[in-house]
């Protein structure tokens, strides 16, 4: 691909997904940090394990998906990328990662645990009568119904092994009825470890001399294993796990049949095709071929792993001294004039506009802006989209509240949110039975925009109003990731996120929009003619900047664009937290810095800064410059006129590119490169709140 031609440079650009493994190895080094709260560490290693089953579910699926049906792929694909040669980096990559997992786990964190006096028990811990009476009422009480040994015997059809479901895989040999002059025969089984079954992956066992003891579930299920396989004595066991296609195709549905392949989800997704194979490294060759040649298991599946699977079940392990080896807790810090519960939120936001920073900046003032509309004789309609909520969301329940008040309800319900389909058909129904009227998605579009509209009655005092945000309208991920939002009554704004919505509700209406950006309407040339200004600047004498953040990077077209300004002369800082196709360091990107922070939040907010002479042009938004985002989403990026609140997103973007604890470069060889810098340590997430605190904070 060429960009501008005047240069007739050929453009370079990273795989997205090669680029995503260097960031999931960034979430790795966060648990390598010898500097962290140990649980912090712990946490890390939880999110790196889940964030890697994810993309096998959905990214390698995709590249798995494109070798199984290749005709139905356009050849573009194909040009652009080898399936097969891209596979192969990434089984490279991610089992080069695991055997640095595992051995953090096992040389770092749990000697660790242990000093600290907490004792993750092996096989050379001696129990006392109390622990091993404890875990043998558990195993008997709690553990032995949910279990399902399976005898594996060659050349017949084997069990079907369920995704993303640790198993144990014995050698064993049968010693029933046996007698010393016949030769005991090798046999195969495994055994489910049963954690769908509402068990818990760790078991706490009584204390003893002051020290915290704790099981894997899998090590009391093997203490007992005598009455699981009677009749065989087990030799050895290894862990091992497959992971299925999960990658759901509906962009095509709609109505009916959209909730129809939503309500059969689940089940579809169990069954997918297997896309990784992970085992124990230290699992003999002999047993590994077999398994391979029973369940199908072609050598491209292959991940070596260690002699424990699903780390993400360690986002609940148990901390038994609990807060201590926890990070410090930062309460938020609440806006006043928002907190003033003397004063409607409605009141304030007529008068100007609001930002709110979680979760730095609490979520309730957004709770509390929705529930007071819900009992404002003055409203008489709250639209709303919703995209992930939480299992016990606050949100939906104010909605449910302002329906049964009398307002007109309508809310925007996105069923295609990957892995959240369920959860929101959930929601959808509760909702509509309460009166709320439901729109669903739109056929081969997801809607991502993050809108709450308030309408009130003509000639109320308040005004209609609105809050736009980067992020979801969820009370949990608002006390994990950093996002903001906007409370504005700004007129011309408003209007035009009414339009979006009556968009939403009839996609034969077709809005012009002049202060948001909408995709499929203006949102790229928008952009473009905002990069294109930058470049006139400098062509001119002046100064051109672009300071970009978010979540991804990959859009061929706009990562052209910022090509072709970096070549004009204009100066570019990109935070960006994961995939990045950007290639940095090369004569056409010199001017182009890209950095991504990874730290106790997760970094998700999107922000648009444009110099303009000086005059910066600030806007937030839900859209990550990914094709996804730009051409088949339904997005919402709006504007920041207020000068203070400019000066406020100003304040904490210069904080985070002045990062040099949290903050890496990413190179030309997509490697996460600690900044140096003189003078102090900044860690952005804490030089923010500590600015909003010094801020928002009453003397």
């Amino acid at each position: 691909m060429y960009g501008n031609p005047i240069f007739m440079v050929k453009y370079e650009y990273f795989n997205r997904d090669i680029s995503w493994l260097s960031f999931n190895f960034r979430v790795l080094q966060e648990a390598m940090d010898q500097t962290l709260p140990l649980y912090e560490r712990i946490k890390f290693l939880a999110i790196y394990s889940n964030n890697t089953e994810e993309f096998y579910q959905v990214r390698v699926s995709y590249y798995k998906q494109m070798l199984r049906h290749e005709r139905e792929f356009p050849k573009q694909h194909f040009r652009d990328v080898n399936p097969a040669k891209i596979l192969k980096q990434i089984n490279e990559i991610v089992t080069n990662q695991q055997s640095i997992f595992h051995l953090l786990f096992e040389e770092e964190i749990i000697p660790a645990l242990r000093k600290n006096g907490i004792i993750v028990v092996n096989e050379e811990d001696e129990l006392s009568e109390e622990q091993l009476d404890y875990i043998q009422d558990v195993f008997y009480s709690n553990i032995l119904t949910s279990i399902e040994p399976i005898l594996l015997v060659k050349k017949k059809v084997q069990p079907f092994l369920k995704t993303g479901q640790p198993y144990l895989a014995m050698e064993m040999v049968s010693i029933a009825g046996n007698n010393n002059n016949r030769r005991l025969k090798q046999r195969y089984a495994l055994v489910r470890i049963p954690t769908d079954h509402n068990i818990s992956r760790f078991v706490e066992l009584p204390g003893r001399d002051g020290k915290h003891y704790i099981m894997f579930v899998e090590d009391v299920i093997m203490r007992h294993i005598d009455a699981i396989l009677p009749g065989y004595r087990v030799n050895n066991w290894y862990s091992i796990k497959l992971t299925r296609d999960a990658d759901m195709e509906y962009d095509d549905y709609e109505g009916e049949d959209l909730i129809e392949a939503i309500d059969r989800i689940r089940s579809i997704r169990s069954v997918g095709e297997p896309n990784r194979f992970q085992y124990d490294r230290s699992m003999p060759q002999k047993l590994l071929e077999y398994l391979m040649a029973s369940f199908h298991i072609s050598k491209d599946l292959l991940v070596i792993g260690g002699s424990r699977h699903n780390f993400r079940d360690f986002f609940n392990f148990p901390n038994p001294v609990y807060p201590k080896l926890e990070i410090e807790n930062l309460p938020p810090v609440p806006i006043p004039a928002l907190a003033n519960l003397k004063k409607p939120i409605a009141a304030l936001i007529s008068k100007k506009d609001y930002l709110l920073s979680v979760p730095y900046q609490p979520f309730e003032h957004y709770l509390r802006f929705l529930r007071e509309a819900s009992t404002d004789p003055s409203v008489k309609e709250i639209d709303a989209t919703l995209y992930r909520v939480s299992d016990h969301s606050v949100v939906v329940n104010s909605l449910i509240a302002a329906a049964e008040n009398g307002k007109k309800i309508t809310v925007f319900v996105e069923l295609k949110a990957r892995f959240d389909e369920e959860a929101n058909l959930k929601w959808a129904n509760a909702m509509t039975k309460a009166g709320v009227r439901i729109i669903y998605s739109i056929p081969k579009l997801k809607v991502h925009a993050k809108i709450t509209l308030v309408i009130r009655k003509k000639g109320s005092k308040y005004g209609d109003q609105a809050y736009l945000g980067t992020g979801n309208f969820n009370e949990k991920t608002a006390r994990l990731y950093g996002d903001h939002g906007l409370f504005t009554s700004n007129p011309e704004v408003v209007k035009e996120v009414k339009e979006l919505y009556k968009h939403l509700e009839d996609q034969k209406l077709r809005p012009t929009f002049r202060h948001i950006m909408v995709p499929g309407f203006n949102m790229v040339p928008f952009f473009i003619r905002l990069i294109d200004q930058e470049i006139k600047n400098v062509r001119q004498g002046g100064i051109g900047y672009i300071l970009l953040k978010m979540n991804g990077l990959q859009d061929g077209e706009m990562v052209d664009q910022l090509y072709r300004a970096s070549q004009a002369g204009v100066k570019i800082d990109l935070i960006i937290r994961g995939v990045c196709t950007l290639k940095t360091y090369q004569p056409y990107s010199r001017n182009i810095r890209v950095i991504r922070i990874v730290d106790r939040y997760l970094e998700h907010a999107r922000v648009f800064v444009f110099l303009n002479n000086g005059d910066h042009q600030v806007y937030l938004g839900s859209a990550d410059w990914m094709k996804r985002n730009l051409r088949r989403r339904v997005e919402c990026v709006f504007p920041v006129y207020d000068p203070d609140l400019k000066k406020e997103l100003l304040g904490i973007l210069n904080i985070q590119l002045s990062d040099n604890v949290k903050a890496c470069e990413i190179d030309e060889h997509l490697k996460n490169k600690r900044i140096v810098t003189k003078g102090p340590d900044i860690r952005a997430q804490i030089a923010v709140y500590e600015y909003l605190k010094n801020k928002y904070t009453i003397p």
